[in-house]
């Protein structure tokens, strides 16, 4: 195709000056999209509407903060407001994000940025809300499910309708892994226009620190074993079985990065158990300074209950460090390898402190683990992305 592909990227999970870090994996793969020179592309991110900026509302003040419009990594970002409700917010969610994204979209289109398709982030409700923007102004939509946007919501009658109908309405239903894909088809999405198109990692922003000098970057100062485990401070993550673990490995510290509700509760649970002093409360860490965090450990663990494509196991890879994971979602597609680590089969203290024994008893080369990362850039994600869309053009033309 000789003229550039015009994509419109929708999803509220998209970062901006307010909120640096959520959503950064759908920004990072359109910046790498982009890089190929054969798509264009301006982001409708829609943000609800909330009426105070001031500190003590935590999350919803920074939604408040979020401008309307931004320019991103050279991307031009709308950031319409929606208004959500409590209580009803999960069944109305789609049609209120619809309505608050739309004037903004037609304007884009009046301004002359007349998109071919919609390239839509997280099946609900942004995916539905997709639908219904498509539909009014007559374009194609595809839709990329990353994990808990199907793992969860099938599970509740009106978005497990909602969700259906999008599939089937959808021109491509992509899943950033195998095990996705496989829960959409069974939802009833047609296999044919069904597709795994996976999460790569920035092999460049992700690199090998040596680990000294990365435990003097980040100020740990701790000879032996130094685990890690990056994640929002929530049950879904698993931190609290790390934390019990320890007990197990009296030798070695344990640092948490990242920010959460269940903070207060996991120091009480270190305290309880007697291991305060080897678990280290690090907090939400820039994106740029977690290389040293991923170098400076022996391992990355990731004990989830639940995941589509867990980026934070391929950067630990990149930067040499293997990883220990709960077997769940796509992580066995990620975790293909004993150079790269081990997958405890039960999501459990036992199965988790076996998993770490079985990588430490075996321990491989920095440089293999980064090897294996290597096979994860980001060149086939682009190279699908552009042949997906130029095939989408083409039926309609």
């Amino acid at each position: 195709m000789s003229h550039k592909i015009k994509t419109l990227l929708f999803s509220t999970l998209y970062p901006s000056s307010a909120r640096p870090v959520h959503g950064i994996f759908v920004e990072t793969r359109l910046r790498e999209l982009l890089k190929s020179g054969r798509v264009e592309t301006q982001v409708v991110a829609p943000v609800p509407w909330f009426p105070s900026r001031h500190p003590a509302f935590g999350s919803y003040a920074k939604m408040a903060a979020t401008p309307q419009f931004e320019t991103r990594n050279g991307i031009q970002v709308h950031h319409p407001r929606y208004f959500l409700p409590p209580k009803v917010g999960q069944n109305i969610a789609p049609y209120v994000l619809a309505a608050g994204a739309l004037p903004s979209i037609r304007r884009l289109i009046r301004d002359g940025f007349d998109f071919d398709v919609i390239d839509a982030h997280f099946y609900y409700p942004d995916g539905v809300a997709a639908s219904i923007i498509a539909e009014k102004l007559g374009k194609p939509f595809v839709c990329t499910a990353r994990g808990s946007d199907i793992t969860l919501y099938k599970q509740s009658p009106k978005p497990n309708r909602l969700l259906r109908a999008t599939m089937t309405k959808a021109a491509a239903n992509i899943g950033v892994c195998v095990d996705l894909v496989e829960q959409m088809i069974e939802l009833g999405a047609s296999r044919e226009k069904s597709l795994a198109i996976r999460n790569g990692v920035d092999l460049q922003r992700f690199s090998v620190v040596d680990r000294k000098e990365a435990r003097k970057a980040v100020g740990i100062d701790h000879q032996g074993l130094l685990l890690l485990s990056v994640g929002n401070l929530i049950e879904l993550k698993g931190h609290h079985l790390l934390i019990e673990m320890m007990a197990q490995f009296p030798e070695a510290k344990l640092a948490i990065v990242g920010a959460g509700p269940m903070r207060s509760e996991l120091q009480a649970l270190a305290a309880s158990r007697g291991v305060a002093e080897q678990v280290i409360f690090a907090g939400q860490q820039a994106n740029d300074t977690l290389k040293n965090w991923f170098s400076a450990a022996d391992a990355l663990l990731l004990a989830s209950s639940r995941e589509g494509w867990a980026n934070v196991l391929l950067e630990s890879m990149a930067c040499g460090t293997p990883v220990v994971a709960t077997r769940v979602n796509g992580t066995p597609e990620v975790v293909a390898s004993l150079e790269a680590g081990r997958l405890a089969d039960v999501r459990d203290v036992e199965h988790l402190k076996f998993a770490l024994q079985s990588l430490l008893a075996d321990y491989p080369a920095r440089a293999n683990v980064r090897r294996y990362a290597e096979n994860f850039s980001w060149d086939e994600t682009t190279r699908q992305q552009i042949e997906l869309f130029s095939a989408i053009l083409e039926k309609g033309n």
